[in-house]
């Protein structure tokens, strides 16, 4: 009987290297452990043609960054949940702080045309501030609606601790990454909806978003009052998303070829891909397609592996959401289910975004594909938004073990938040 009660113990004191949701775990490590072949075969394009590292370079950069993200997710489930929400409200401050820095003296980096990135000072390290601003705007977003559910918001608080973070942060987003602040502003109001925010301040905040916008477009386009913008840009890629569509396009058109030469060269390597695919390390025209180590690594991955191997791939992209919502649905604590479903809608649609743009669905952007394409922040604060997840993952047991039902008293669901 001793014995038993000292191996219980011991099990009990013992460090679990794989803390939370086994099955996500299994699927992150599979991803990440993929996402080296498809890198390594495409970053030859970032030596050969942009004459930019090595190969050998880009992928032992890149495997540094799937262990300090695998660190970093194991890390994060040390730290209880409940301290990350308390803190986003100071690290979202900050967020916007480094966000107006980088509008002044932001950097472009690998031939972008935006200055996204700010440059740590005294050391070669870059970094894009908006991709923990989304991050640290979602997390605060779903605390505030947890701490303020027990009652109805005046206007003003809605205004003031809702809506003003959300716009604040698309504002300073937008003028340098459009693609991004439209995504923040699809996931705030997702998850406001969520968070069982009243439907006339959600139904208000979209009017009043879209007149913004609109006002915004309107403005940069025909006057010089927004300077630094990248409006026309936006506006020539949905011009060039549109054309391609059209069945009266010229297809013998130069100018219309140069416009879609990035999706002509995915949509060739996906036709080229077939069913079982050219092999690894064997895509043909990864040399050809700008941006094939990131944003259209999809193709890439296509080309090599076919539609068996993207089909593969997608699957387990299937089984990480489906998993996200098992866990949420099982978390009792409303900011735990709230925020394991916001991480799990960014994570989303940063996927659906990025495989959307390599099959001609919408116009380009440059989102990367989640835990594979090459890149260092973004790669990083998906393998934050998965460590939360698996953070409270692990936090299903205790409540169980604490006698906390489905249904939360008003008490408790303040204590969580």
């Amino acid at each position: 009987m001793n014995t038993k009660n000292m191996d219980e113990q011991n099990t009990e004191n013992r460090i679990e290297l794989l803390k939370g949701d086994k099955v996500l775990w299994m699927v992150i490590l599979v991803i990440s452990i993929f996402s080296i072949f498809p890198v390594y075969s495409a970053s030859s394009n970032l030596e050969y043609i942009v004459n930019n590292g090595t190969t050998t370079g880009h992928v032992i950069k890149h495997m540094f960054f799937v262990v300090l993200g695998l660190v970093i997710m194991r890390v994060v489930g040390m730290v209880k949940y409940e301290y990350i929400g308390k803190l986003s409200s100071i690290l979202l401050g900050l967020m916007i702080v480094l966000l107006v820095v980088t509008m002044f003296t932001g950097q472009t980096i690998d031939g972008a045309s935006a200055s996204r990135w700010l440059k740590i000072p005294g050391t070669p390290i870059s970094f894009q501030p908006s991709s923990f601003a989304f991050l640290m705007l979602v997390i605060y977003l779903c605390r505030y609606l947890t701490k303020k559910i027990t009652r109805e918001r005046l206007p003003i608080e809605n205004i003031m601790y809702i809506f003003g973070p959300i716009l604040l942060v698309f504002v300073l987003v937008a003028k340098d990454n459009g693609s991004t602040a439209l995504m923040i502003l699809m996931v705030s109001v997702i998850v406001l909806i969520i968070g069982q925010l009243h439907w006339k301040y959600i139904a208000g905040f979209i009017s009043s978003s879209f007149i913004a916008i609109v006002l915004f477009l309107i403005v940069a386009l025909n006057t010089n009052l927004i300077g630094g913008n990248r409006v026309h840009t936006w506006m020539s890629r949905i011009e060039t998303f549109t054309s391609s569509k059209a069945k009266s396009a010229d297809v013998d058109d130069e100018s219309v070829k140069a416009k879609n030469y990035q999706v002509m060269q995915a949509k060739a390597a996906i036709v080229h891909g077939g069913i079982t695919g050219m092999g690894p390390g064997k895509s043909a025209l990864k040399q050809m397609l700008p941006q094939s180590a990131s944003d259209f690594i999809f193709a890439v991955i296509v080309e090599e592996y076919g539609l068996i191997g993207a089909a593969f791939l997608i699957c387990l992209y299937l089984i990480m959401m489906i998993r996200i919502v098992m866990i949420a649905s099982k978390m009792p604590a409303f900011f735990g289910s709230l925020l394991v479903l916001s991480l799990g809608v960014m994570i989303f649609i940063q996927l659906a975004v990025n495989i959307a743009v390599a099959v001609n669905l919408i116009p380009v952007t440059g989102q990367p594909l989640p835990l594979i394409s090459y890149g260092g922040t973004s790669m990083l604060v998906t393998y934050l938004q998965l460590g939360i997840i698996l953070n409270i993952s692990s936090r299903i047991q205790i409540y169980d073990e604490e006698g906390m039902g489905k249904k939360q008293s008003v008490a408790e669901i303040n204590d969580i938040a």
